[in-house]
């Protein structure tokens, strides 16, 4: 099965230019135009990645994005023309996996895409090890379905901040460093700094911890990163 990759920019000749390329390599793509068009696209199709500019008419890209978060977790990669850490910042914030800034080179853009396609792929149980739900008091997470839970509850996460849960659910008191984190959860190469980490970790509090502000599951260790209690 070939990948299902949705591609969002009201620039007509950078659509058709990505859409070239990812089909060079054997992805199929379709292509949306404004914001409106693009959510109903996420909505009523599968797709396994989201390409999603932030300028947009009749809806941005941000907003797009916040709205999807709602229903689906299908990994988003930001592109903006903004080149201010902040605003890539904000983009992560709205639940994007990852972002790039225009003009961008597309051979980048396809390593970003193929390095998040591998990650999202499920994990199959691996042999002799129950692999198929972690638990740890009223948290639990499902491998093969990628989903959490919380006294029961499903909340839902985006791909980065079920990666994040996993690798710390897996390793319970291990200390990470936030450049550990970025280079296993993100990979080396991504071009982002350790506030992305800071920013997911929130996220990921406020979904899963009763209080975030005095975690049971996630802790911080002060002046050396994240570990899983």
């Amino acid at each position: 099965m070939a990948f299902q990759v949705l591609v969002v920019d009201d620039e007509k000749l950078i659509v058709k230019g990505i859409k070239f390329s990812l089909e060079q390599d054997g992805m199929e793509v379709t292509p949306a135009y404004d914001g409106e068009e693009a959510l109903q696209l996420i909505k009523n199709s599968s797709f396994d990645l989201v390409v999603l500019d932030v300028m947009l008419p009749k809806m941005d890209g941000l907003q797009v994005c916040q709205q999807a978060r709602e229903f689906s977790q299908v990994p988003i990669i930001m592109v903006t023309a903004k080149g201010e850490d902040m605003d890539k910042i904000m983009g992560l914030e709205y639940g994007a996996d990852d972002y790039i800034t225009k003009p961008f080179n597309i051979l980048e853009l396809k390593a970003r895409i193929k390095a998040i396609l591998r990650r999202s792929v499920k994990k199959g149980p691996v042999e002799g090890v129950n692999k198929n739900i972690l638990k740890a008091r009223d948290l639990e997470l499902a491998y093969d379905s990628r989903r959490v839970f919380v006294q029961g509850r499903e909340v839902n996460l985006t791909a980065k901040e079920f990666d994040l849960l996993e690798l710390l659910m897996e390793n319970p008191g291990k200390v990470y460093s936030r450049e550990k984190l970025l280079d296993t959860v993100w990979g080396y190469d991504y071009p982002g700094d350790v506030r992305t980490v800071d920013v997911h970790v929130r996220r990921l509090r406020e979904k899963i911890e009763a209080n975030p502000s005095e975690p049971k599951y996630i802790f911080t260790k002060w002046g050396v990163g994240y570990y899983f209690n």
